[in-house]
């Protein structure tokens, strides 16, 4: 073990910090543990419903994910960029998986319990583990200025030697302002429970790249423009663009498993993604307030609130939204 690991377990002595890196890495022998049966998964990137007083709705949650079950998905990925993790609370997000847990319906369950501090996301992570989640998402420690590889491979070998659940890294450099590098990929590479990542990047070279350096693992695109990219490839997605289009997405996954032509539904789908964009802006798919507003239309109803700083749309802006989603709904 190195210093900086040693100093950073001393820290952490109340988390039993030592005990949790006594035993040996799981023998790579045993096998890569990718936390689902197949790769080629959708996973809805979901919200998470709050009331009026910003409040957690627990009964909204298990509506969604009831909704998402019906439409065809996967598996739903909690607490992720559109579920506004930094938002909640360290008890909140206890409670959030916990709902979902209850109300998995079948589906796989990848929860994101990524802190900018490793006694915190170790915490969320063995209490997740303790609810049976399929997998994690673990966004790097978030608002730090380009940490170096060395200390982002520590932070998460900690969390590897914690849990056996299958991890994956999330590569949203825009918003997390740290990505994750093919460098620090193959630092963790002899971790059997290294599932693969999320890239959220938008950036199609830099997808292609780590699908070329590690095709063993589960290279999901974040984005519907680079699904024809993942499917070429076997790899699965986790879409925000679920909270809107869930059946659309599932659809296409359901037609590739079944060896059909899904390219023609991967590409109606970005049509109809395109035309809200095209009337309504960049943020009509994937702010929180409009990704909310969207989720209820679809399900008929419920008024859910995004958590501050955002404030909720305006009656005005619901109504032009409404009017671009139902025309791009046309098209389907």
């Amino acid at each position: 073990m190195d210093l900086d690991r040693r100093t950073t377990l001393a820290a952490l002595g109340g988390l039993g910090a030592a005990a949790m890196l006594g035993g040996a890495t799981p023998a790579l022998a045993q096998g890569r543990r990718l936390g689902s049966p197949t790769k080629a998964f959708y996973w809805v990137a979901t919200i998470t419903p709050c009331n009026r007083n910003l409040q957690f709705d627990p009964g909204a949650m298990a509506a969604i994910m009831q909704w998402h079950k019906e439409c065809g998905a996967d598996g739903v990925t909690v607490l992720g960029t559109s579920g506004e993790f930094p938002s909640f609370s360290v008890a909140e997000r206890k409670a959030i998986l916990e709902t979902a847990m209850k109300h998995r319906n079948g589906m796989n369950i990848i929860v994101n319990p990524g802190t900018s501090n490793i006694a915190e996301t170790i915490d969320l992570a063995r209490h997740a583990e303790g609810l049976g989640v399929d997998g994690f998402l673990v966004i790097p420690p978030f608002y730090f200025n380009a940490p170096p590889v060395a200390g982002l491979t520590n932070y998460y070998s900690m969390l590897f030697d914690a849990v056996s659940t299958p991890i994956n890294l999330y590569h949203i450099p825009g918003t997390s302002e740290v990505p994750i590098s093919i460098e620090l990929l193959k630092a963790l590479h002899h971790y059997p429970h290294l599932a693969g990542i999320k890239d959220s990047s938008g950036n199609a070279p830099g997808y292609a790249e780590f699908i070329r350096n590690f095709p063993d693992l589960n290279m999901r695109t974040g984005g519907a423009d680079l699904l024809e990219t993942a499917l070429d490839n076997g790899m699965g997605a986790i879409l925000a663009e679920g909270n809107s289009f869930s059946k659309l997405c599932a659809n296409v996954f359901h037609t590739y498993r079944a060896k059909g032509d899904w390219k023609p539904a991967a590409q109606k789908l970005n049509a109809v993604i395109g035309s809200v964009m095209k009337t309504e802006g960049g943020d009509a798919i994937y702010s929180y307030p409009h990704m909310k507003y969207l989720l209820s239309l679809d399900m008929g109803g419920g008024d859910w609130y995004p958590r501050l700083p955002y404030p909720p749309l305006s009656d005005a802006k619901k109504a032009s939204l409404k009017t671009a989603y139902q025309r791009a709904k046309a098209m389907i």
